[in-house]
């Protein structure tokens, strides 16, 4: 039929497919011609492989088929007649796969273990890629970056044809906890194919380590998750761990009350020994000095010793390590001055984790030059956490909370890049997924700490959402983070995020609507959006209603208050966003099926909202209904008008120090003037020197309360006013709050007046007063510095503060 078709016809249908190209765009097309194709590609590997490197090409050809419906042949010999090939083995059998590139990559040895080179070739009528791992190891992570590399969709597999990779690992561990117990988000219902392949996941990025639970922690019994036994799947985590080459740890808490008892002792000697011949592997045992656990260093020592010993009988070479978690200042000195005399032989390493009295330097400094010291960053919570969220806005405490999805990739570089240089590697802290991106921000600085937070983000996206996806997904992980990132109610950028991620969800195919990471970012993203609008909305009924009771005087008492009562309401009778919270349980539902998320605790029956079942907290309150309802009815029981009427004085003036005087809301980082902050979160995210802004929320109290500014352990907390008037006298008002009610504050004014010695908080919360001496404010200048009892463990939590009035005193 072509035939019969005129020359200039056809000349005519070639331009007019030209410019139909144009018209679909030339990128697509510049990119064919860029990439090297490998659809029909032929892997070749040595017959000679070991069972983990025949693992490791496994795991090439299974993700490879997953995402694209290709599946390679295979071959032990170069092919002579192959358009693409895809080589993979280790150096020791180079000649074996590399075919006529042998030659060349012989002359450019590998860098270290557990390094690869990679490398895309094009030779005469071949093409393709070679990967050769410098070890067992290698071959591993090298087919992980080789998944990373290609550009894979549906049917289509290229990879860039400039590739020349010669790479190993900064850092000799890269691991993250996985913890099988009750008191996770995710992580409990998970069967053994799925922790299969999480943990293939985390391959793909160069982990090498994964650390587990034992059966006994500070968790319930059992989980209705459970699809087997804790010590089953430990068994069964262990070996899949160990078919992989990944090394396997134990966090292992000392639970027990008394270890200075030798029946104490007998049993845990036998109940970790029972443990220890159950798992098919173990490489070390992390025991944690405390959160949980509570031993004295001397006893723990002792103990320590022993369980080594235990240790042995079934697995010869693994290691012992150990932190001063949650040690008091006393207990903590006589850990260091252990450390310094006996250098025990029969522990491997120190470990680093939140709930340290003394700083990764420190530490490092004060514990002898053989032991390394590992990093247990928490990067999994958000509040009362190791690293919090910096200034995190309240409206996001109260419905987030702590163990929400977070992905905080830019922070997480800065905190991985200001110690790295002090440990051999990390082992992270994890509740589930909530924190995946996390753990991959790590794993890539783990290998390379120069690589790029935005190229780490961009292998993820390609790697688990689509070629396509790489730089939009990595882009969003981004705005999520700028989404806790100053006041909410003034961020317009949670709203273009939600933009932006919808865009993606309508383009999105079904495998990727399926995908449970995509899942993750749409959540997120719906569920910010949801908040802000909520908070505008609530900001603003709450100012309606003041207003009404600024005209109580006009109106009423008892008229003023119930238009006011009525205003608030609105937040519940007629509420903003639906459609925003229609979809955020959607996606809750949806992430329950992919990845049996835990987002809801009657629905998905998560173990409590604070573990990451944020779903049930959706709804709370976002401004100050729930205190001035309760005020409100007090209101009503007083007697007389006037009462009633001063009573709302009250309420619509309670930020108001008189005239001359200043207010802080210590935790609003807006309205913390006279707050010493003396370091930001780029160089103190542990907040061991300046003050932090905490949280403890409760639904009834104001919003001032369940935010406040705080310090840890024996650092002052200090605030500091100029320009006073040197003959007045002066009154300081505060809220002292925070969770831990019941630890004591002293207060002293220029650093040596006492305003007041050791006292307790009230509880319930309210102002408490007390009278600034003269000699403190005659030069008109005044410093207020709070600490709390000296040399406390655990958390250091305690010195916290709500708000703060200095009122000048009227004749």
């Amino acid at each position: 039929m072509s035939d019969q078709i005129p020359w200039y016809r056809k000349q005519r249908l070639a331009a007019r497919s030209v410019m139909l190209a144009l018209l679909l765009g030339l990128a697509p097309f510049a990119q064919a011609a860029a990439d090297i194709l490998l659809n029909g590609a032929v892997l070749v590997t040595p017959a000679d492989l070991s069972p983990r490197e025949v693992k490791a090409v496994g795991m090439l050809v299974d993700e490879l088929q997953k995402r694209t419906l290709v599946r390679w042949s295979q071959a032990h010999e170069w092919p002579a007649d192959a358009k693409a090939v895809v080589a993979v083995g280790p150096e020791r059998s180079l000649a074996q796969f590399a075919g006529p590139l042998s030659t060349s990559l012989a002359a450019t040895p590998g860098k270290g273990a557990e390094g690869y080179r990679l490398r895309t070739f094009a030779e005469s009528s071949t093409s393709g890629v070679v990967v050769v791992g410098n070890d067992e190891r290698g071959v591993l992570f090298g087919v992980g970056r080789l998944l990373r590399e290609l550009h894979i969709e549906r049917d289509s597999v290229r990879i860039p044809h400039s590739l020349d990779i010669n790479t190993a690992p900064a850092f000799p561990l890269r691991g993250h906890q996985c913890g099988y117990r009750p008191k996770v988000n995710t992580y409990d219902a998970w069967t053994p194919p799925m922790w299969e392949q999480y943990i293939r996941d985390m391959a793909v990025f160069g982990t090498n380590a994964i650390e587990m639970m034992p059966p006994r922690t500070d968790d319930d019994a059992d989980s209705p998750h459970f699809p087997l036994p804790q010590i089953d799947m430990m068994a069964i985590i262990s070996q899949i761990a160990d078919d992989y080459g990944i090394d396997v740890w134990i966090w292992y808490p000392a639970m027990d009350e008394d270890y200075s008892n030798a029946k104490t002792v007998e049993f845990a000697l036998k109940e970790w020994g029972e443990v220890f011949a159950r798992l098919p592997r173990i490489d070390a045992v992390f025991v944690p000095g405390g959160d949980p656990g509570h031993t004295q260093p001397r006893h723990m020592m002792a103990l320590l010793e022993k369980e080594t010993e235990v240790l042995h009988r079934t697995h010869p070479k693994a290691q012992m390590w150990m932190s001063p978690q949650s040690f008091t200042a006393e207990w903590m000195d006589e850990f260091l001055a252990y450390m310094q005399k006996e250098q025990p032989t029969w522990l491997s390493g120190i470990v680093f984790g939140p709930q340290n009295r003394i700083s990764l330097p420190e530490l490092r400094k004060a514990i002898p030059a053989q032991y390394p010291i590992r990093r247990y960053p928490d990067i999994t919570h958000s509040i009362r956490c190791q690293y919090p969220v910096p200034d995190w806005d309240v409206a996001f405490v109260a419905t987030e909370d702590r163990e929400v999805i977070n992905p905080r990739p830019v922070h997480y570089a800065q905190i991985f890049r200001l110690w790295d240089q002090e440990s051999c590697g990390f082992l992270t802290y994890s509740e589930g997924v909530n924190d995946d991106v996390n753990k991959f921000v790590w794993s890539g600085l783990g290998w390379d700490p120069e690589t790029p937070v935005l190229e780490i983000l961009r292998q993820y996206s390609r790697y688990f959402i689509g070629a396509s996806y790489a730089d939009n997904y990595a882009q969003a992980q981004l705005a999520l983070e700028r989404n806790w990132q100053g006041p909410l109610l003034s961020n317009t950028g949670v709203e273009t995020t939600l933009q932006q991620v919808q865009t993606m969800e309508r383009s999105a195919s079904p495998q990727t609507l399926l995908n449970w990471r995509f899942q993750q970012t749409l959540y997120r993203a719906y569920y910010d959006a949801f908040v802000r609008a909520r908070l505008i909305y609530e900001t603003q009924l709450e100012a309606q209603a003041l207003g009404i009771l600024r005209q109580a005087p006009r109106l009423g008492s008892v008229v003023a208050i119930n238009e006011a009562e009525t205003i608030l309401e609105h937040a519940l009778i007629e509420p903003v966003g639906q459609d925003l919270r229609a979809r955020v349980f959607e996606l809750a539902e949806a992430l329950y099926q992919s990845i049996h998320m835990q987002l809801s605790v009657p629905r998905y029956k998560g173990i409590h909202w604070g573990r990451g079942a944020n779903l049930d907290l959706i709804d709370r309150p976002l401004n100050n209904r729930g205190w001035l309802l309760a005020r409100f009815a007090e209101l009503r029981s007083m007697n007389t008008e006037d009462e009633r009427l001063d009573a709302i004085a009250a309420i619509i003036n309670w930020t108001n120090p008189g005239p001359g005087g200043f207010y802080d809301d210590l935790g609003n980082p807006m309205q913390q003037p006279h707050l010493v902050r003396t370091q930001g979160p780029d160089t103190d995210p542990e907040n061991r020197e300046s003050p932090l802004v905490g949280f403890a929320y409760q639904p009834n109290h104001r919003m001032s309360w369940n935010r406040h500014a705080e310090s840890r352990y024996d650092a002052p907390l200090k605030m500091r006013y100029t320009d006073l008037d040197p003959s007045a006298s002066y009154v300081v008002k505060a809220v002292y709050a925070g969770d831990k009610l019941d630890a004591k504050l002293r207060l002293v004014a220029d650093d040596s007046i006492e305003i007041h010695a050791l006292l307790k908080k009230e509880n319930p919360l309210k102002p408490v007063e007390f009278p600034v001496p003269v000699e403190a404010t005659a030069d008109g200048v005044l410093t207020l510095t709070w600490t709390q009892e000296p040399g406390s463990g655990g958390s250091g939590r305690g010195c916290q503060i709500a708000e703060v009035w200095l009122i000048k005193k009227t004749e």
